[in-house]
């Protein structure tokens, strides 16, 4: 109904359990000005971070995904998701792609999840940029139990390898990082399944703890988290 009833050519998209900071409207309203944007992301902080040790854990993680991900995504030119919980669209650009959008089918089926990912490739294939603004601040309430967080996970890994798929023939026409970084974020997740699985089966098979790969693992996962702590 905003999209097409509204008379400004800005959209807003926050979600019902996020808040934003006063000034996140204006700073991202001004990268909206240059008229090749088509869509601008915000930096997402977990508003119930001091909950339990997963929400610590999922705060560390958002603060990656914003300002090491979507940061060297946007320096290039093309963030690949302008996440949902507060984003900034060009409306004249969404009337564009509003019939793809609304349509979207996975499988034969309508879509509902991974929009926002999917909304983002529709403005990069429609040839517009999309930008990351990290002094837009938006505190969005993450899970805080194992259940919520893996459910959550799995439609973002769907959504992931979906509209990669859908990303393929806009990837020539961005930077080649890009090409890397849809590779890595693919590539990575399947090698980290095959790994665990790997360590289970030989736990299961032989009798012997798989020391490397819980090594390597928590080794990546630490200087990780150390990344964060140091910024």
């Amino acid at each position: 109904a905003a999209i097409t009833q509204s008379s400004g050519d800005l959209i807003l998209n926050v979600d019902s359990d996020t808040t934003i900071a006063p000034d996140v409207v204006s700073k991202l309203a001004h990268k909206m000005r240059d008229p090749a944007v088509g869509a601008a992301m915000g930096q997402l902080k977990a508003s119930n971070r001091g909950d339990t040790w997963l929400t610590r854990l999922i705060d560390m993680e958002y603060w990656l995904a914003c300002n090491e991900e979507r940061a060297a995504q946007a320096r290039f030119g093309a963030v690949m998701c302008c996440c949902g919980p507060c984003a900034m669209y060009r409306r004249s650009a969404m009337l564009l792609l509003l019939d793809q959008y609304e349509t979207q089918l996975y499988r034969g089926r309508p879509s509902d999840f991974g929009e926002d990912r999917h909304l983002t490739i529709l403005m990069l294939s429609a040839g517009f940029r999309t930008e990351y603004v990290p002094s837009a601040i938006a505190a969005t309430v993450v899970p805080d139990t194992m259940g919520v967080y893996l459910r959550q996970q799995l439609r973002w890994a769907r959504s992931t390898f979906r509209d990669t798929l859908l990303a393929v023939p806009v990837l020539p026409g961005l930077d080649r990082y890009l090409t890397l970084d849809a590779i890595g974020q693919n590539v990575g997740l399947l090698l980290l399944a095959l790994s665990v699985v790997t360590g289970i089966g030989q736990l299961a098979l032989t009798a012997t703890v798989p020391w490397w790969t819980i090594l390597v693992i928590g080794s990546m996962t630490l200087v990780r988290c150390s990344v964060v702590a140091y910024r």
